[in-house]
């Protein structure tokens, strides 16, 4: 077993789903990279139930190189496990457990890295975070801390499962709660009431055309399945018996947003389009309305080639190919927070995470603690003109 898989086995262990509390699981990483003689930094929630960790390696000066992952999982309760979620498993060259490929192993990566670091000439960060399965939430305390004491390293990598290609970009994401307020009335007097659902149903009608207009007219990136914004409405909820007309109902959407869209224009703009919707029944309905509210989110990211980002491409194997994402993560976060090249590589793949036998193969792994060991000698152990 290497060093990386011992931690997986460790971090495996610890039934961190998003819901329930983190801190043993900090307090054994806090304890194991002070050992190592890391410079930690806890950030809890307001709950005092969760932390992230961000620590240090060598000398507190710009640049280096910083590593990132969330060690929050979703649950497994409910699914059809063959294996202990929580206990790490090996079959032949895989292993098993909850978060082995989303995204422990590469924290897993990041710990045994730390443990084997020789002397540093510049800082390898380690920032693991909480609460990324659910809006990526646990990242923003520590990220406004570490901008605020100016830390820029060379490079961020945050390593969501890509199979080990560079991920150069992701859609960012916009969340709303759509309330339609309508009139109740006996369905044997429907016309003369106000029906919240239909009010709802003219706001999706109107979000399909906005999906149209964004597919024809709105900024494009290749590289994704879908290269342009999308709009999704994913539940309706309203309404309890057929013979009621429905004075309330509620509506939950999303946008995925590619880094070139404007959050702030777009979510004006479903604002306007509620409001123009929900004007013209005022006059016998004075409380209609359609009330957009935000419910959370996070930007995308589009990083360019430059000289940091050649040199980890560099440390990957040879013919590594670079992708987009279909998927979002903390990347976009960290290049919005720090203002520095932000890539996205880490081992497996993530069509294994969230699913029951979630695995991992060793071999990604160790595809993984090379590429590591080669970022580290480019980053942190020698100047080097090509990212200075």
């Amino acid at each position: 077993m290497t060093p990386t898989e011992h931690w997986l086995g460790r971090l495996i262990a610890h039934p961190t789903v998003s819901a329930d509390s983190n801190l043993s699981l900090i307090d054994e990483l806090e304890q194991a990279l002070t050992a190592v003689g890391a410079d930690c930094i806890r950030f809890p929630d307001q709950s005092g139930q969760k932390a992230a960790l961000l620590a240090r390696l060598g000398p507190d000066v710009p640049g280096g190189l910083m590593l990132s992952g969330h060690v929050d999982v979703v649950p497994a309760a409910g699914q059809d496990w063959t294996v202990p979620p929580f206990e790490l498993t090996r079959r032949g060259g895989r292993l098993f457990g909850r978060g082995t490929t989303d995204m422990k192993g590469f924290v897993a990566a990041m710990l045994a890295l730390a443990a084997r670091a020789p002397v540093l000439s510049r800082p390898l960060w380690l920032a693991i975070s909480y609460d990324e399965e659910v809006g990526c939430i646990g990242v923003r305390p520590m990220l406004a801390a570490v901008a605020g004491r100016n830390i820029r390293p060379d490079l961020v990598v945050v390593g969501e499962p890509t199979s080990m290609r560079l991920g150069l970009g992701h859609k960012g994401k916009l969340a709303f709660t759509v309330t339609a307020k309508g009139e109740a009335r006996h369905s044997s007097e429907a016309p003369l009431a106000l029906n919240a659902l239909h009010l709802a149903g003219d706001f999706m009608a109107a979000m399909r055309t906005l999906q149209d207009e964004l597919a024809a007219h709105g900024p494009s990136e290749q590289g994704y399945s879908v290269p342009y914004a999308t709009v999704h409405v994913g539940r309706l909820i309203g309404g309890t018996v057929v013979n009621l007309v429905p004075d309330s109902a509620e509506l939950l959407m999303e946008l995925r947003l590619l880094a070139a869209d404007d959050p702030a224009a777009l979510t004006s703009r479903l604002r306007d389009l509620a409001d123009q919707l929900a004007a013209p029944h005022r006059t016998r309905f004075p409380t209609a309305a359609l009330t957009v509210t935000e419910t959370g989110g996070y930007p995308g990211l589009s990083t360019p080639h430059g000289a940091a980002v050649d040199a980890f491409a560099a440390c990957l194997p040879p013919g590594t190919a670079a992708c987009k994402l279909s998927y979002g993560t903390e990347a976009g976060l960290f290049a919005r927070s720090l203002g520095v090249p932000v890539v996205v590589c880490g081992p497996g793949d993530m069509a294994q995470g969230h699913r029951p036998d979630e695995y991992i193969e060793a071999s990604q792994l160790a595809v993984c603690d090379t590429a590591l060991d080669a970022a580290l000698a480019r980053f942190c152990l020698a100047s080097d003109p090509a990212i200075d």
